[in-house]
């Protein structure tokens, strides 16, 4: 597969062309962000580790019958993804009270949810990601009813099935992002699951492994992405 100009450059991720119309590839940076990118970083290997620990969770998630971008994976930075038009709303799913939803709330952090929460946040960097609800989303016709209801459902499937995974590997899914785009009038997932976009806490210690030890420098965040992979790839 030729790599050929590139198509975008976001915080985490280089999307270049490929000679194929339909397929990009999407390469992992070592570059860390936070705060609306006030914070910036690197974090040695975290493409790596993003890169594997997302294709292997996107092969879990078809095999439950989820529609993803992923395609294969290329090398330890890159992997080939379908070309998507990403819907510009970005869901939070949340299974335990931490980051946004506490401070939004004002409620503690690690209370356990009785029921998922699902949040929308229009994926816009300039007005910093604002909090907005369905009606917002069709006054910006940014989704019609049926996308929408197809990113719920998917939405909710996949907190299911990643609950799962992860519970099996001694890890708490507290919350994640996630991204979804068109691909031949089809709503798939797309971007990465990773510990960028997730929150992970070891269960009984309540360890955080994830990027908020970047964010709130608690040190050692190579080798919270380092243990992630690890679990994720031998099933402990």
């Amino acid at each position: 597969m030729q790599k050929l100009n590139k198509i975008y450059e976001g915080k985490a991720k280089i999307i270049y062309q490929t000679d194929q119309p339909d397929l990009v590839i999407q390469y992992f940076k070592d570059d860390a962000t936070a705060f609306d990118a006030t914070k910036r970083g690197t974090i040695n290997s975290k493409g790596i580790c993003n890169n594997k620990i997302s294709a292997e969770i996107f092969k879990v998630l078809e095999k439950n019958n989820i529609p993803t971008h992923f395609v294969k994976l290329l090398d330890e930075r890159s992997m080939l993804v379908k070309r998507v038009e990403i819907v510009p709303i970005e869901v939070t799913m949340r299974n335990i009270t931490a980051g946004g939803i506490s401070k939004l709330l004002g409620i503690d952090e690690g209370i356990i949810l009785d029921n998922p929460v699902l949040e929308y946040h229009y994926k816009n960097d300039s007005l910093h990601d604002p909090l907005f609800n369905e009606y917002h989303i069709y006054a910006l016709k940014l989704a019609t009813a049926r996308e929408l209801e197809a990113i719920k459902d998917l939405s909710f499937k996949i907190n299911t099935v990643l609950i799962d995974f992860f519970g099996k590997r001694d890890l708490d899914l507290v919350d994640f992002k996630l991204e979804f785009g068109r691909y031949k009038n089809k709503i798939v997932l797309a971007d990465e699951i990773s510990p960028d976009t997730c929150r992970f806490w070891e269960k009984g210690t309540k360890k955080k492994l994830d990027k908020d030890r970047f964010r709130r420098d608690l040190g050692d965040v190579e080798g919270a992405y380092q243990e992630v992979l690890k679990r994720v790839l031998s099933g402990k």
